[in-house]
């Protein structure tokens, strides 16, 4: 046994100390279970909401993307300062909604503002089966970073296995409290390591950053820059701002708003996750340094990128550093994630269907979930399958669809329909389900268009479509404002 897989082992089982730990002196009822008891600080809500950017989305298709892609990658960088940015005026109405019904999870929210218990377990079903693909990720990047950081001791089906009984068991036991302590040592470390790597590889290998650039840019021209077809710039907005729409579409981001104790902590942190965006950089730089250095890597395999380039650089003892955060950026945001799905399905599924279903009926439902949602993405995770980048942006466009009904709902007099926002969903979701399975581009739906609309994000057609059942739907089943008899004899 090398020392990177004792490293690997230890943070693991670090991991799960703090996680079964911090359910100690809490009465576990469902507001303590998801939204701890809304007594998170500035500091815990900024760590569960940055952890959501520094996933293996990041720390394996960040790297993997500027490696396989080049300047598209910069994609990440837009969106991710963006919705922190929208952030300031979206989530304290939205917060202080939820403080005063003492709602739990976003599907509470749509049925609250509409009125429709309906239109939540619609929305509860869109968040769960959008999730199971953003926990696959995690699942996916964790058994590669187990199996390549371990010099393939251990498998990566092995590695995807033990992060999942891990993950299981501290969200089974402490739900968000176990997310909140694990994110602290995990920002922590992935930091250092982030800093650590894009800043050392750049220089040992070329010099500086600067000349990391001109070499590969010599090696590879226009490598750095949009393409004009395909990634293109219009390609590059158009998934920004999908992704901006999308980002606290996501159900857990919607309970870590609500665990906060105070709307100004959310204001707070959008000024600052911004700014923490500038670590994306750095890791963008560990694939560019992989460029030259570990030439070859195809498909799947660019998400290997940052690990190829660290072996062929370090020690077993400085890779094995590296896995442990890797395993962090799996396993923090694979547990929101969980409890979140399980969520979902015991408090706004089971409990809708089931008529005057007790809290604590609603918390043990969702503990044992825990454990079933888990079993459905492992199924998933060991189907093999796309990219760690091309997955997360199919689930982007499940939970955007939403987007258009939770902003009417924040309006003063919001003029949208439980029937519209109903049929809007519907819509945009059917049609993300068509063009997904069917793989569809605007090129290929519209291609009288010009050129440069036609590598527009195939997204952008749902959200169309959405927003203009939407307003249709609105026009067609909103009863028609009565005048005061009073006037109406006047004129």
């Amino acid at each position: 046994m090398n020392i990177s897989i004792v490293l690997i082992f230890l943070t693991i089982a670090l991991v799960l100390w703090l996680g079964l730990r911090a359910q100690r002196g809490k009465d576990m009822n469902l507001e303590q279970w998801t939204v701890g008891g809304r007594g998170f600080g500035t500091a815990i809500v900024f760590l569960l909401m940055a952890g959501e950017i520094y996933t293996t989305f990041v720390f394996l298709g960040g790297s993997g993307y500027a490696y396989g892609h080049g300047g598209p990658a910069y994609y990440m960088l837009g969106y991710g300062s963006l919705c922190f940015v929208l952030s300031y005026w979206l989530l304290p109405p939205i917060w202080r909604y939820a403080r005063q019904r003492k709602l739990v999870s976003q599907p509470d929210f749509f049925a609250a503002k509409y009125d429709s218990p309906a239109l939540g377990i619609l929305v509860a079903v869109v968040g769960a089966v959008a999730l199971i693909p953003y926990l696959v990720l995690q699942l996916r990047g964790l058994g590669i970073i187990v199996s390549v950081a371990s010099y393939s001791v251990i498998s990566a089906t092995q590695g995807t296995l033990i992060g999942a009984l891990v993950i299981t068991a501290y969200v089974m036991v402490s739900g968000i409290h176990g997310s909140a302590w694990t994110s602290v040592l995990k920002d922590i470390l992935v930091m250092g390591v982030a800093i650590f790597l894009g800043l050392y590889l750049p220089f040992h290998y070329y010099g500086g950053i600067g000349p990391m650039f001109e070499a590969i840019e010599q090696a590879r021209p226009g490598f750095l820059a949009l393409p004009a077809k395909g990634e293109s710039a219009v390609w590059m907005v158009s998934t920004i701002l999908l992704s901006t729409f999308g980002f606290y579409m996501w159900p857990h981001m919607f309970m870590a708003s609500f665990s906060a104790t105070g709307e100004r902590g959310l204001r707070k942190n959008a000024f600052v996750l911004p700014i923490y965006q500038l670590m994306l950089l750095f890791i963008f730089f560990v694939g560019f340094a992989a460029v030259l250095q570990v030439p070859g890597l195809k498909g799947a395999d660019i998400d290997l990128a940052l690990f190829k380039i660290s072996m062929a650089t370090f020690d077993p003892w400085v890779v094995g550093l590296i896995g442990a955060a890797g395993v962090l950026t799996a396993i923090v945001p694979g547990s929101m994630i969980l409890m979140a799905a399980a969520t979902l399905v015991a408090n706004n599924i089971y409990g809708p269907l089931r008529a005057r279903t007790s809290q604590v009926r609603i918390v043990s439902v969702a503990r044992l979930m825990a454990p079933v949602v888990m079993g459905v993405a492992l199924w998933f995770t060991l189907q093999g399958g796309q990219t760690i980048v091309a997955l997360l942006l199919m689930a982007y466009s499940l939970v955007t669809q939403l987007f258009p009904v939770l902003l009417a709902s924040l309006l003063r007099f919001n003029p949208v329909t439980r029937i519209a926002a109903f049929a809007s969903i519907l819509v945009g979701e059917g049609t993300v389900a068509v063009l997904s399975l069917n793989k569809l581009s605007v090129a290929t739906l519209f291609p009288f268009l010009p050129d440069a609309l036609k590598d527009t994000n195939v997204g952008m057609v749902a959200l169309t479509l959405n927003l203009l059942t939407l307003i249709a739907v609105t026009a067609l089943t909103r009863a028609p404002r009565r005048l005061d008899p009073q006037l109406q004899h006047q004129g």
